[in-house]
């Protein structure tokens, strides 16, 4: 199986320090990140591993449903996912994912909504990110487009 790689080089302390996360297997960017901006509502023009966990959701679970609505009979035309992750206070201490919410609009024949809220609600539970934060409550928000 494929094994995809990215790397961090990061310099100085936490609440002064700053690092670049480099997406190596694809070479497609390097990216800064930096803890404050993390932890703050606007990013500034940074990334954070809550932003590339929301992206390979999103992907993963847009991947997922698309196969799962073939297989239920239906016929996947577009699919409009977004995936907010939240970062919030740990009660142990520090901070964790205390959330991600998926939020999709499909395009599609052959099933209705009854039947592609279900389908939906199976994507999320079986695409490959979900599986791997298993631990973090996953909500859906699922419908139609048109």
């Amino acid at each position: 199986m494929a094994v995809r790689t990215a790397q961090v080089a990061w310099s100085g302390t936490l609440q002064e320090g700053s690092g670049e996360v480099e997406l190596t297997s694809s070479g497609l960017g390097t990216y800064q990140v930096s803890f404050p901006k993390r932890t703050a509502e606007d990013a500034q023009g940074t990334t954070s591993p809550e932003e590339l966990i929301a992206a390979a959701h999103a992907s993963c679970f847009a991947m997922q449903l698309s196969a799962l609505i073939a297989r239920a009979g239906g016929t996947p035309g577009t699919l409009d996912v977004k995936a907010s992750v939240t970062l919030g206070p740990d009660p142990a201490g520090g901070f964790l994912i205390s959330g991600i919410h998926l939020e999709v609009a499909a395009g599609l024949q052959g099933l209705d909504e009854e039947e592609f809220k279900k389908v939906a609600e199976d994507a999320k539970l079986h695409c490959p990110v979900s599986k791997a934060l298993t631990g973090t409550t996953i909500t859906l928000e699922a419908k139609l487009k048109g």
